[in-house]
């Protein structure tokens, strides 16, 4: 992690010492007091819930604290005055950035397939370089310049996941991080709430351009319109395309199929001379698309597809996106986000998989606008298509995912109001050699129905 003087902190984000040496040193930042291990810069964030203002007190281990107003910290705490801590969370992130840390940057962005994307394309990169990458969904204003102020020392690549919900939010991103790549996945009907149509969403996309280093790479999905779109304005710039549809593309996969038991994938992936055949143990046939933008990544920053193919051989699945759980019956554990198409390629992906019966718990999606009960009842319809039943709809919203599997002929569609009711359900539902897949927006919190049935499986 950068070290940094009380002093520089202080110029690097227009504060006044009010207390403690100059040049005492810090490195790392954080902004909750129970997890910081030592010397960090602690943020003091202002908040609805909580005011990180309260805890200054107890930051015992800071080096130094921001703050926005008058707080008691600790003896040998340096405390920096700011009139805006998030900002000055923000600005020092960009100034750890300008001095060379990470050494370079690869900003990934889409409406799906980010966590994932970035999990393979570090494991991938790990093959060449030392690596760090953002954490868990630390993608927004918070949490990406949390993660750069703490990448460690001698990082050659950071893998970072950029996300947003608003238009403004990624160029904000990306003039912090100056990404020396940038790598496109998809643009779907997600945060229809703030956006009017599809275009304005791969507008918002399109602003991981604005920090993009000059010359630097642009990876796109050559399969996906909005993507496309974005990319072709990269003028001067290389772009290196990828897709599974497409044929003129620089990366390509083929011979898409599922892996052993329908669990995973298998694949070839083409690029320049070279073919390899890759065995991708992650759930569901979309994660392959994930891997291809990975790859397609890699390959651009100078590795073999042979290396690429060994170095996801044995990835792992992050949290709560596509996990299996086997015993008594399957469960898949991807209740961590959802959305129209997300939701739909996990149906087809759970489909895949054995099971006397095919469960689905889905709660409502969120940020869809107008459009929201529409998407819902598509999506109830196609659950019902694809043999889903029983088929349990979590939230409000989903009274029309509901009201979908009854229209296209499913008798075993039920209605709950909240995760708690969903899990208690679930738990008296569900039975041996089931196929339980459980998805929803992050808010509605079904990974209790999934700690259920890992509970009683």
């Amino acid at each position: 992690m950068a070290r940094l003087s009380v002093d520089e902190i202080a110029r690097a984000t227009g504060g006044r010492i009010v207390s403690g040496d100059p040049g005492k040193e810090c490195a790392g930042a954080a902004i909750d007091s129970r997890k910081m291990q030592g010397g960090e810069i602690f943020f003091a964030l202002p908040g609805t819930r909580t005011d990180g203002h309260r805890f200054v007190a107890t930051a015992t281990g800071a080096g130094a604290a921001v703050v926005q107003e008058d707080v008691n910290a600790p003896e040998g705490v340096a405390v920096i005055r700011v009139p805006d801590t998030l900002k000055a969370l923000q600005d020092l992130a960009r100034h750890v950035r300008s001095k060379g840390v990470p050494k370079k940057l690869v900003g990934i962005t889409g409406s799906a397939g980010k966590t994932t994307t970035k999990e393979l394309l570090a494991a991938m990169l790990e093959r060449r370089f030392r690596i760090s990458k953002t954490v868990g969904n630390f993608n927004n204003l918070i949490g990406f310049p949390l993660c750069l102020l703490n990448v460690p020392d001698g990082t050659e690549w950071m893998v970072a996941e950029m996300g947003m919900s608003t238009a403004g939010e990624l160029r904000e991103l990306s003039l912090m991080g100056r990404p020396d790549a940038a790598v496109f996945t998809v643009v779907r009907p997600v945060h229809l709430e703030f956006f009017a149509s599809l275009r304005e969403i791969g507008e918002a996309k399109a602003e991981l351009l604005a920090g993009l280093a000059p010359g630097g790479p642009v990876i796109a999905n050559a399969d996906d319109p909005e993507v496309a779109r974005i990319a072709r304005r990269h003028q001067g710039g290389r772009v290196v395309w990828y897709g599974i549809e497409s044929e003129d593309v620089d990366v390509k996969l083929r011979g898409l199929a599922p892996g052993p038991e329908g669990i995973g994938s298998r694949f070839r992936l083409e690029a320049g001379s070279e073919t390899v055949e890759v065995s991708l143990p992650l759930h569901g046939l979309y994660n392959a698309e994930n891997c291809l933008a990975a790859a397609a990544c890699s390959w651009a920053l100078g590795l073999s597809l042979k290396e690429i193919a060994e170095a996801v051989r044995d990835v792992r699945p992050a949290s709560m996106r596509g996990v299996v759980h086997r015993g008594r019956f399957t469960v898949v554990d991807d209740s961590y986000n959802s959305n129209p198409a997300a939701l739909a390629k996990a149906l087809e992906g759970a489909a895949l998989l054995p099971g006397q019966r095919r469960v689905a718990i889905l709660g409502d999606m969120r940020e869809l606008g107008p459009e929201g009960p529409r998407f819902h009842r598509e999506s109830g319809e196609l659950a019902a298509r694809l043999g889903f039943s029983p088929i349990l709809g979590v939230g409000e919203l989903s009274r029309e995912l509901v009201a979908g599997a009854h229209a296209s002929g499913s008798t075993g569609a039920h209605w709950v109001p909240d995760a708690a009711a969903a899990a208690e359900w679930a738990a008296g539902e569900v039975r041996e050699g089931d196929l339980v897949l459980v998805k929803a927006s992050r808010g509605v919190g079904l990974e209790t129905v999934v700690r259920r049935l890992v509970e009683v499986n």
